[in-house]
This record gives structure tokens, sequence and C-alpha cells, in this order.
């Protein structure tokens, strides 16, 4: 029998309790179009979609210590940035780091009502997330433009040209 061992996502040693702007990437299991396609550049959500963009909006209300900049919703995936603010609240995520909690509660309450809602197919996320600490004004301007201009960019890429045909079935079902 053989086990991998997956590579750690986290930078070892940082605490992601500390104040400061974090990217973060989650994608849908298999990259599977859950949330919609994008139309003329332009995300069109599916319920899901909207499922996905409604709990992200509500990340502030759930956890203290946090606040939300620049994010999209696209067909597989979700980039936002997440700011941990330098106050006393975060000082209760000593055990459990803030950010994992944030983007864990996050993948369960969408899943919990995509689950609910009337899909044909069994929604899921990859495991785990990407994140990138940015660490200065410059790389929060970069991916400040890269989350705005994602949806510009999504028909040119290859892998979700394939996405989309084999996935166009399920979000035409699906759009608002």
């Amino acid at each position: 029998m053989t086990f991998y061992r997956r590579k750690p996502n986290r930078l070892k040693g940082y605490d992601y309790n500390s104040a400061g702007f974090y990217f973060i990437t989650i994608c849908t299991a298999n990259k599977f179009n859950f949330f919609g396609n994008v139309i003329n550049d332009k995300m069109k959500l599916s319920i899901i979609g909207q499922y996905s963009q409604n709990k992200w909006l509500e990340l502030p209300q759930h956890h203290e210590g946090i606040e939300l900049d620049e994010f999209v919703v696209m067909p597989n995936h979700v980039h936002g940035i997440i700011i941990i603010l330098d106050d006393n609240s975060t000082k209760a995520h000593t055990r459990k780091q803030l950010l994992s909690v944030v983007v864990g509660s996050y993948k369960s309450s969408v899943t919990k009502l995509a689950r609910e809602s009337e899909s044909e197919f069994d929604f899921g996320w990859q495991k785990s997330y990407y994140d990138h600490i940015i660490r200065n004004e410059k790389t929060l301007i970069n991916m400040r433009e890269y989350i705005q201009n994602n949806p510009l960019k999504w028909s040119l890429d290859i892998e979700n040209q394939k996405a989309n045909i084999i996935d166009k079935n399920y979000y035409s079902k699906m759009i608002l």
C-alpha cells in the first residue's frame, strides 16, 4: 500500500492570526463549474454561485477581527483578500489559525446550502486552499487587479475552455 504525503500549503512557522492582508484561492472539487460561467467577460452566477458570493460577504459577521477586500466568484473557484485586523479579537484563535477557521467555515456553509439546493450534482471543494501573504502595497495592488481581471482572462485559459464544454449542460440549468 502506498501512502502519499500532501505538501503543506501554509508557510511553516507563520502565525496566520497575524494582522495583515491574505490572498486566498478556494477551488471546487475537480474544478467543476458549480458557480456559473463567464459570458461576454462577465461572471454569470448560478444559484450555488450566489450562495458562494453571499456567504463570502457574510464572513465578517461571523468572525471577529476580519474585514474583506476585493473578491470574485469564478465558475470553479473563489479569489479573495481577507484582512486580519490588528486588535485583541484574534487572541481567541491562538490554538487554531484564524485564517483557516474563516476559510473552513466559509467552505462548510457554502457546502451546506449547495447540498440543500436542487442540484443534480454533489457539490464539493478541493482539499485545503491556496494562500499568499500580502506583504506590501505593490503586491496588494497587483492582487486586486488580478481578482478584478479574472473574468476577462477566463476564456484564454485552455483548462477552462475544456471545462466549459463538459459543464455546459449543468450550468445552463443553474443560471438564474
